[in-house]
């Protein structure tokens, strides 16, 4: 499995960081999950491109995972593609509906097919994947691909969603601030640290950076550190790794 991230960035720019993308292959199969600002051009940097992408897999709805949803149908119209799957939690259908209500033109442009899903297992784009429920200020699922990989999407951390990861080869995790500032919906470093100590992940990546954290990875490191000892790294843009 290849795993691509594309954008590790939050709601703020930072001008290096774009908001949330990752991509998924394995064996010739390709799934974006989320697409937020700023992805659709990393696709083409990746030297994936839109057309190679079919399936879009949201974790929640929120601006920052949403906004390149739309402008990708675009591309992917412009470029001959007919086809654009949409999975994602309950009220993705409504979410699309609406934006193409604002933008009538793109109606029946595509042959798009919504689905949404719960908690639970289900596939996509030829991945079986476990879905679980996150901590966040709207419902949002985090997503395992097997014993490879897990993205926490947005969430604060707690002692369920390190459950859910346990046994990854690599994780995924939102890290959005650092510890002095007060937040609620993300995790600080040190609630990371504590939540994941004990638990058994291969490596463990740290995205959905706030402007807040430039400057201040060493700390941030430090802080998790001190609670958890496996390997943990600041993800960037462009990243890709291989896991087996």
């Amino acid at each position: 499995m290849r795993v691509t991230f594309l954008g590790t960035g939050s709601a703020m720019p930072t001008g290096e960081r774009f908001q949330t993308g990752i991509l998924v292959q394995e064996d010739g199969r390709t799934l974006l999950v989320d697409c937020g600002s700023g992805v659709l051009h990393r696709l083409q940097q990746s030297g994936v491109g839109h057309e190679n992408v079919s399936t879009v897999l949201l974790t929640h709805h929120h601006l920052d995972h949403v906004a390149d949803l739309l402008p990708l149908m675009k591309a992917r119209w412009l470029a001959g593609e007919d086809h654009l799957e949409v999975v994602g939690p309950q009220g993705t259908k409504s979410l699309v509906d609406d934006l193409l209500s604002v933008h009538e033109y793109m109606q029946d442009k595509l042959d798009l097919q919504i689905r949404e899903v719960v908690p639970g297992e289900f596939s996509v784009a030829g991945f079986d994947v476990s879905a679980y429920e996150t901590r966040h200020s709207l419902p949002c699922l985090a997503y395992r691909f097997g014993d490879l990989f897990t993205f926490s999407g947005d969430s604060e951390a707690f002692a369920g969603l390190a459950n859910f990861a346990e046994g990854s080869a690599i994780l995924l995790h939102d890290c959005s601030f650092p510890d002095d500032v007060d937040v609620s919906n993300h995790p600080t470093p040190e609630t990371l640290g504590r939540e994941l100590a004990d638990r058994e992940i291969g490596r463990v990546y740290l995205t959905h950076l706030y402007p807040h954290t430039e400057g201040r990875h060493d700390e941030m490191l430090e802080s998790i550190g001190s609670h958890y000892d496996g390997d943990v790294r600041f993800a960037e843009d462009l990243k890709t790794i291989s896991i087996e």
